[in-house]
């Protein structure tokens, strides 16, 4: 049986006329098992698709415990129309879907340049991944993330980011994930901002009754968010994992 995933609508305000627009959603899985205690990667197979993005970001798409494998099957992921972008590594035997439970899905015309894996400072075990990716509005750097309980922690974990993106040639960028802040996110994090924009994406945490934006996406000025989604909706997703997803429609400034 296939779930019926929601679709969620864009605000009524967000006009892109004759503009290429790139969707990126970002969505903790909790390892597909969702608040029935019910492993389903079927469906949240089926709440990805009825995101309509382009790319998708995820946080805890492996099991906790080595060799981690995949809690989101890769087969079930392909068979969907989704291309697995490869952040595993050989430790792990090429069970993982990604990397620190972070991955990353891909469709359409869109293709891969190059990745990365990135080691988060921390007292808990974490990473970051990048793609660096060519999309229809032109190339676009984005990683992903799934940062650390504890606020200062946290803060090094973007600084170390921010230190990343310096390193790198300049490209239109998004960081997306699950930033496990509860405070508004400018006073917050200000000690390690990577100097990026955050989009005004909806509350995601607890998915049931929504109270707090632990999932957020940021992006360097050279991009414009056309729309933004997600957030609360009836049905499969209030239950297939305790966050829900969120998403950004981009166009490239100044098109």
């Amino acid at each position: 049986m296939r779930w019926s995933a929601p679709r969620f609508a864009a605000p009524e305000n967000s006009s892109s006329e004759d503009k290429a627009i790139f969707r990126i959603a970002t969505y903790n899985l909790q390892k597909c098992v969702g608040l029935d205690l019910r492993r389903r990667p079927e469906r949240i197979m089926a709440i990805i698709d009825g995101l309509d993005a382009d790319l998708v970001i995820l946080q805890e798409a492996d099991k906790r415990l080595a060799p981690r494998p995949a809690a989101l099957p890769a087969d079930m992921v392909r068979d969907a129309g989704w291309q697995v972008i490869p952040f595993g590594s050989d430790a792990d035997g090429g069970v993982s879907l990604g990397w620190h439970g972070n991955a990353m899905l891909m469709r359409g015309d869109v293709e891969l340049l190059d990745t990365a894996r990135i080691d988060l400072p921390g007292l808990e075990p974490r990473g970051a991944i990048r793609a660096d990716l060519m999309t229809p509005i032109g190339p676009l750097r984005a990683i992903g993330v799934h940062l650390g309980l504890i606020r200062r922690y946290r803060q090094a974990q973007l600084a170390h980011i921010r230190e990343e993106l310096n390193r790198l040639p300049d490209a239109p960028a998004v960081l997306a994930g699950d930033f496990n802040e509860w405070g508004a996110f400018g006073t917050a994090m200000s000690g390690g901002s990577p100097g990026l924009t955050l989009a005004s994406t909806p509350l995601s945490y607890p998915s049931p009754r929504p109270v707090a934006r632990l999932d957020r996406i940021l992006h360097s000025p050279d991009l414009h968010v056309a729309a933004t989604g997600g957030g609360a909706a009836p049905g499969a997703a209030r239950i297939a994992s305790d966050h829900l997803p969120i998403w950004a429609d981009f166009v490239a400034a100044g098109r």
